[in-house]
C-alpha cells in the first residue's frame, strides 16, 4: 500500500469535506464527529461529486440524487445495490495521509472477499 501525505489539511478536529488527488485518484476525505474518512469521490450511482455533498447519520450523502454512503464501510444505504470504495487513513504529527493499494493488492483481496 502506498501512503499519501495529503497537502493542506491539518486534523484539527473539525467538520469538512474536500476532494484530494492522490495518484491517480479522486478522493473525498471527510472529517466528520472527529474522525477522518476517505471514499471514491464520485457516486457510483449517477456520477455525481461526492464532495459537493453533506453528511448525516455516519453517511455521505450524493448532492444529485441522494444516495448515501456508510463513512465507514463505503456501503450503501438500504434499497442501493452500490458501494463507494474507501480508504484507510493515518494521522501523523496533526497530517492525513491516505493509503491506496496497488492493483494487485486489491486483486489479492477480492479473492479473499
Amino acid at each position: 500500500m502506498k501512503w499519501y501525505k495529503i497537502p493542506g489539511i491539518e486534523n484539527i478536529g473539525q467538520p469538512f469535506i474536500k476532494k484530494v488527488k492522490t495518484g491517480n485518484k479522486s478522493i473525498c476525505l471527510v472529517g466528520y464527529e472527529g474522525e477522518i474518512f476517505a471514499l471514491s469521490a464520485q457516486c457510483p450511482h449517477a456520477g455525481g461529486d461526492l464532495s459537493a455533498g453533506w453528511c448525516k447519520n455516519e453517511k455521505l450523502i450524493c448532492p444529485f440524487h441522494r444516495y448515501s454512503y456508510d463513512l465507514r464501510s463505503g456501503k450503501g444505504s438500504e434499497g442501493q445495490n452500490d458501494y463507494v470504495n474507501t480508504y484507510p487513513v493515518k494521522i501523523i504529527e496533526n497530517s492525513i495521509y491516505i493509503g491506496v493499494p496497488s492493483f494487485w493488492e486489491r486483486l489479492k483481496q477480492g479473492f479473499n472477499t
